[in-house]
């Protein structure tokens, strides 16, 4: 694909307006780390719940969704809808007693709800795990994706730049061929530019330039994805012609339907075939993955970037509406488009071997080229939008729990601010390494949620059962890693017992029996762990619930020796806004779906089933469910 002046000029435009928001938040950013990490708690609930959209929608996220349909199928997307459930929850159980905390960072929540030194452990140990290694295997899968969409677009154009050719040459000499051709000239921009710039702006502008800058990424990046998906679609004659064509390939090659939004039932239960989801796989995402399984963006309990824009709410209202505006835009409004360009990819480009690269065959070879500029363009907001959340979140961590915690804890604010900015920097050169040695996007995405499972029921039950203790995350965290490590080195899993045969099967039926042997093992550890261990002091308890206010039934105890806080009764009406938050998602989702595929009375009577759980929904939250003082 070669570029032209106008081409070029779109691209320079979206950097210099990114450029210009960082530089415009610099001086509200620099007063206070509250300035720079939380906004000074004022964000309306659009503007944090667009900024947690825009994050989730990385440069990666489309070239994902592209390889996970064109080989399990619209199925395939339920490793990632699966969490809906647990974003939900996050909405009506967890976000206002996340803004009641007055916490700046999640983490620190282990020295708010426990006590002693396993309290200080935990949180500098969770500020180090999650911040630097968690972080940067984040940023370096996204990173990933981005150096194939360079390497894609630009590859004809940035193969001739000489100052990238010795770059190449001298960096090649000292790590390897991995900064050669023209996916070295790409891993080049993508570490040496594109990740300092972002990092530059994250630096100056706080979390308030970050918002900002996430707003307008968000509209760029959608405008791109949907028209992306317009010439795709076109390309294969329309959406009648693309169904018609597919049920053609079906024929011809046997497998599932690949329009089907649920696995094929009627396959074996650890059996995969083309373009359907094991069942086994669909079991684990759908009954396990969301209430077990640690993942950003999709915690258990909320937690990491979701409870940072939580924190910048003006107040509990606006931090629980800041949520749900996330969950329907991140699961009902964004993913059509991205597979609507998969399925399209089924049909004109069949047999290949790198599916995820399907998504930016589709762009050079069907998209105007008049549009090309502004399409890069997209897919640097997409890339920039998630590299600058995880930049500022990280360096909360490291600052925030860490640095402040437990090295220099009397400095001024404006020193905090100037180490954050520091941080942000070393950030961006880890982040830069790990990208390089990361296989694959998806690779990054299981690796991540295994070393997570089973660790997510102490991260909701931590808030509801006052029994829970430092010990009970602390073991669930350490089990969930050895395991993760043990059942994915298989070298030393046979020196040690020998590979059983229940661990056999494809890599995504062995990842299913893998996180599920790791859930059912850390949840057993950590009941355990908290059965034996003592409870935190009362004087611990007493204030995490004076502050908080939880729902007093697994409280009791405490609540007792708190006689003048009035108990509050909300966890009946919680949950049910969570069912029907959850079913008018599920509802829209599948409802715009089946419209899509020409399914029109089935798409219908969905869309008119979310119509009326948003109905429903409305009324509850109308009626005090949003007020503290009227859920008593």
């Amino acid at each position: 694909m070669t570029f032209t002046l106008l081409d070029w000029s779109a691209i320079i435009a979206y950097l210099l307006i990114t450029l210009l928001l960082g530089l415009y938040f610099r001086r509200s950013a620099g007063r206070s780390s509250e300035d720079y990490f939380v906004s000074g708690r004022t964000v309306s609930w659009w503007l944090a719940g667009t900024s947690m959209v825009a994050t989730t929608f990385a440069a990666d996220t489309p070239l994902l969704v592209a390889g996970l349909v064109y080989t399990q199928g619209i199925s395939g997307n339920w490793i990632w809808w699966a969490f809906l459930p647990s974003g939900m929850m996050t909405v009506f159980l967890f976000a206002r007693l996340w803004r009641r905390s007055g916490l700046m960072t999640d983490v620190q929540f282990a020295e708010m709800r426990y006590s002693g030194k396993p309290a200080a452990f935990l949180r500098g140990f969770r500020a180090i795990y999650l911040g630097v290694l968690m972080n940067c295997l984040i940023l370096g899968w996204v990173t990933k994706a981005m150096i194939n969409i360079v390497g894609t677009t630009l590859g004809a154009t940035i193969s001739q730049w000489h100052f990238l050719q010795s770059m190449s040459a001298g960096l090649t000499g000292v790590f390897g061929p991995v900064f050669s051709g023209t996916d070295g000239y790409a891993l080049i921009i993508c570490i040496f530019f594109l990740i300092p710039f972002t990092g530059f702006y994250v630096s100056l502008g706080g979390l308030s330039g970050v918002l900002w800058t996430d707003l307008f990424q968000f509209i760029l990046k959608m405008g791109i994805v949907i028209a992306i998906a317009w010439y795709a679609v076109k390309a294969t004659g329309g959406m009648s012609s693309m169904i018609g064509q597919i049920e053609v390939l079906r024929a011809k090659n046997g497998g599932a339907d690949p329009l089907g939004f649920l696995p094929d039932f009627s396959q074996g239960f650890a059996s995969e075939t083309l373009w359907t989801l094991p069942v086994i796989t669909f079991c684990v995402y759908l009954g396990v993955q969301w209430w077990a399984f640690w993942y950003p963006g999709a915690e258990p309990g909320g937690g990491g970037y979701i409870a940072q824009r939580i924190f910048s709410a003006r107040d509990e209202r606006q931090g629980l509406l800041s949520v749900l505006w996330f969950n329907v835009a991140h699961y009902a409004l964004r993913p059509w488009p991205w597979i609507l360009t998969a399925l399209a990819a089924i049909v004109l480009y069949p047999g290949l071997a790198h599916p995820e690269t399907s998504y930016m065959m589709m762009v050079n070879d069907h998209v105007p080229h008049a549009l090309r500029g502004i399409i890069v363009a997209g897919f640097l907001a997409a890339f920039m939008s998630t590299i600058a959340t995880q930049l500022n979140w990280g360096t909360s961590y490291v600052v925030e729990d860490f640095y402040r915690r437990f090295l220099v804890r009397h400095g001024s604010e404006r020193h905090y601010v100037r180490a954050s900015q520091v941080v942000t920097v070393l950030l961006v050169i880890a982040s830069g390494y790990v990208s390089a040695q990361l296989a694959s996007i998806r690779s990054g995405w299981q690796a991540v949620l295994e070393v997570g499972a089973g660790t997510g029921s102490v991260y909701l039950l931590r808030w509801y059962w006052w029994r829970i203790n430092a010990w009970s995350e602390i073991s669930s965290m350490i089990t969930a890693l050895v395991l993760t490590l043990a059942l994915n080195s298989e070298g030393l899993w046979n020196a040690l017992i020998g590979r059983p045969t229940f661990y056999t099967g494809s890599a995504t039926v062995l990842f299913a029996k893998n996180v599920l042997t790791t859930t059912c093992v850390t949840t057993t550890v950590w009941i355990l762990v908290t059965v034996l261990t003592a409870p935190e002091p009362d004087s611990i308890l007493l204030s995490f619930y004076r502050k908080v206010r939880p729902d007093v039934t697994g409280w009791k105890t405490i609540a007792a020796l708190a006689p003048e806080i009035p108990a509050t009764h909300d966890l009946a009406r919680n949950l049910w806004c969570w069912i029907l938050g959850t079913v008018m998602v599920y509802s829209a989702l599948f409802g715009v779906g089946k419209l899509l595929m020409q399914k029109w009375s089935l798409g219908t009577c969905l869309t008119m089933l979310a119509v009326l759980c948003a109905w429903q929904m409305s009324r509850e939250l109308s009626h005090g469910h949003g007020s503290p003082e009227r859920a008593v």
